[in-house]
């Protein structure tokens, strides 16, 4: 076959020579319209599918990761559509990766870095003040968008100038913008986290003047005004967690005697959430205790004047002389007995009684009543015949399991708890069905392949349907010498005036009337050239069925004759 090769190769190339000028020039284009569609086609299914490589890129983060990826050799190319970068799917991983060594793509917005720009010398406080604004509400940005749930954030300061009078200033206030992943969302907790950090991170602002909102425009976030709601919400999880607890102990008491599968567990819990206040003072009669006491003394006397009344009784007293109390001082003939004393006495005690105080303030989340059923599965045997059957549990082991769960939840009759464990048989599980899975023609291996082999089956179709008749057809077209000498072969059909012998003519080197001597004579010549035809006849259709194309090519060649 290797010898045959370039024996072809000069055929067509000879037959390529031997043909019309138009013809030639109509091969040669068919031949580089066929080659080049056989490159797209091969280009086509050779290129790889490409992947957006991140989503929501900014055209500065593209420009500097399309230099990262030129170093790495990495192919890209720009959607022209939506502009965003793309990878190859088997790259895509490491392409991440090597933006993520070299820093991209950078966090939106910009921070405190704006500060360090050179303003120049006629910059305005007013302008001074709007740009740390900026690089404040970025950082808060930035701060907000390290939580896993938020994509993207933009943070908003309403910063009034305040005045020197108090009655006139205004708080300052915050609202918050949050964009999430597909498929995520915040809770309660991360919302009032957001809430706080925004709050302490500005002064004189106040949680309740803080809005977050997602990216629907539904507020997350809950100030003063829903209060109520808010209080709900928070009743309503508290109660939820008091009914999870609960759950769990018994599932955890119980998933060793019957299995994790083997039962099914519902607490109920009604929680009081008044808040009662109360303050008494109490006092205790019995219990008296001294705490002051004054006491004050005050004594009084008053001498008694006697004599004969008269003018010298008038007279004033001499020098007075003390005496001793109850003694009798004689002058001359009078004597002077001591007179009467005033004397009293006052005492202020001050006794404390006990007294007892208590301010009492109940708790306000009071579990007020509980109720639990649990569902405990069938036990699993074995037959006399070895199949596997569910036995129904005896009164004994639903009394013990009964009484694990009432210890497990602390049971409370006083408090009107219900508890009730039942037996039944359940359903066999079915198998799940796996509706997450990934369709196999959507993995991007699957569409190279079939990429690939469309490719591959148009190459085909083009190389066996029109490449390879044309190339043979050239190696099979004769020289115009061998044309005369092709019409004279035998078993072909010869064209007009060739030599063959018609109705009544004698063959070459007989005399012409020889044919008509006798009407037998003539009958059997006759007869000899109807089976000499047929003979012919029978020869070109056989050399017609083996090779239709030498057959064509006499036939044109009888025709260009004709013509001419």
């Amino acid at each position: 076959m290797a010898d045959n090769f370039p024996q072809t190769i000069s055929n067509q190339i000879a037959g390529l020579s031997r043909l019309p000028a138009h013809r030639q020039f109509g091969m040669i284009m068919g031949l580089a319209v066929v080659v080049a569609l056989g490159a797209t086609l091969a280009l086509w299914g050779m290129r790889p599918s490409y992947q957006l490589l991140l989503p929501g890129m900014a055209e500065r983060d593209i420009a500097q990761a399309i230099g990262v990826l030129d170093r790495q050799n990495i192919p890209h190319r720009l959607d022209p559509r939506s502009g965003a970068l793309q990878v190859p799917g088997t790259r895509i991983a490491e392409a991440r990766l090597n933006l993520a060594t070299e820093g991209l793509p950078r966090a939106e917005g910009v921070g405190f870095e704006l500060l360090d720009e050179d303003t120049g010398i006629g910059t305005s406080r007013m302008a001074e003040t709007a740009r740390y604004q900026r690089a404040l509400e970025g950082e808060l940005a930035r701060s907000v968008m390290t939580l896993q749930s938020v994509e993207r954030a933009r943070v908003h300061l309403a910063l009034p100038r305040q005045s020197v009078f108090v009655r006139d200033r205004v708080k300052p206030g915050a609202s918050v913008i949050v964009h999430l992943h597909p498929g995520r969302q915040l809770d309660d907790a991360q919302v009032a986290g957001i809430v706080h950090l925004v709050a302490s991170s500005v002064p004189e602002l106040e949680a309740e003047r803080v809005t977050v909102v997602d990216q629907r425009g539904q507020l997350l976030s809950r100030n003063g005004s829903s209060e109520p709601a808010a209080l709900s919400a928070q009743h309503l999880d508290y109660t939820r967690r008091i009914e999870e607890a609960f759950r769990q102990r018994i599932e955890d008491i119980l998933a060793p005697l019957v299995g994790p599968d083997g039962m099914r567990v519902q607490v109920t819990a009604e929680v009081d959430f008044t808040q009662v206040e109360s303050t008494r003072e109490v006092f205790d009669p019995e219990r008296v205790v001294l705490r002051s006491e004054q006491v004050s003394e005050d004594e009084s006397r008053n001498a008694m004047l006697g004599g004969v009344p008269g003018a010298l009784t008038n007279q004033p007293p001499g020098a007075a002389q003390v005496v001793a109390q109850g003694q009798v001082e004689f002058e001359g003939d009078e004597f002077r007995e001591e007179g009467p004393s005033n004397r009293s006495a006052r005492a202020t005690r001050n006794f404390e009684i006990d007294r007892t105080v208590s301010h009492i303030r109940q708790a306000p989340a009071t579990l007020s009543r509980m109720s639990v059923a649990v569902v405990v599965d069938d036990r699993v045997g074995v037959n006399d015949a070895g199949e596997r059957v569910r036995l129904p549990r005896d009164a004994a082991e639903m009394e013990y399991l009964n009484t694990l769960v009432r210890e497990a939840v602390g049971f409370n009759d006083a408090r009107g708890d219900r508890l009730n464990v039942v037996n039944a048989s359940f359903r066999e599980p079915e198998a799940p069905l796996d509706f997450d899975a990934r369709p196999l023609w959507e993995e991007p291996f699957v569409r190279d392949l079939i990429r690939h082999g469309l490719a591959g089956f148009g190459l085909l179709l083009l190389v066996l349907m029109v490449l390879r008749p044309a190339l043979k057809q050239l190696a099979q077209v004769p020289p115009p010498q061998a044309m005369p000498a092709m019409a004279g072969a035998p078993g072909l059909p010869q064209p007009p005036g060739s030599g063959q012998l018609g109705v009544g003519q004698a063959p070459a080197g007989l005399p012409q009337g020889a044919g008509q001597a006798s009407g037998e004579g003539a009958a059997s010549l006759q007869q000899t050239q109807a089976h000499a035809r047929e003979g012919e006849l029978e020869r070109a259709r056989k050399v017609a069925a083996e090779d239709p194309r030498l057959v064509a090519q006499v036939v044109r060649q009888w025709m260009n004759q004709d013509g001419k």
